[in-house]
């Protein structure tokens, strides 16, 4: 599986969040790329999050599933995740598109293109570190699928 995290917003250079997730994409053995975007006109609201969606999408590559990260998605445990990543990879699937909208979330037109909408809870979160429980995810869920002893229940 090819993935790709793409996120609205720029990690600071040598901050902890960028070495967790670099450490987390390291192990994983998967190709995993962050791409960083960012909106630079003044915008607001739904202008706002409609601008950031098209940035995101706009990253995807053809063919890819597209799990939007979104409080109002599915919390699936981290088994049911995996399971879900492999029947798309046992279905010829290459790529999944990780989607991490800016601070006021995704526009409706987004989440309406995603394939699978996932919550890491109804908690709030800082984005930066919503990236590196995403980064954990992924490893943790490719040892799932290799039936590594990392994940424990």
């Amino acid at each position: 599986m090819r993935v790709l995290i793409s996120a609205i917003g720029k990690l600071k250079k040598n901050s902890p969040e960028e070495a967790l997730i670099d450490d987390y994409i390291r192990k994983t053995h998967w190709p995993v790329r962050v791409r960083e975007s960012e909106e630079k006109r003044a915008l607001s609201g739904e202008a706002l999050k409609e601008a950031e969606g098209r940035l995101l999408l706009d990253s995807v590559p053809t063919g890819a599933k597209i799990v939007v990260l979104d409080e109002r998605g599915e919390e699936p445990s981290s088994k049911e995740l995996a399971r879900k990543i492999a029947s798309w990879r046992d279905s010829g699937v290459q790529d999944i598109a990780f989607l991490i909208g800016g601070a006021d979330g995704h526009a409706a037109s987004t989440r309406a293109k995603a394939d699978f909408v996932l919550s890491f809870g109804r908690m709030t979160m800082p984005h930066m570190l919503a990236r590196v429980i995403l980064a954990e995810q992924i490893y943790r869920i490719k040892t799932i699928l290799d039936g590594h002893p990392y994940h424990r229940e």
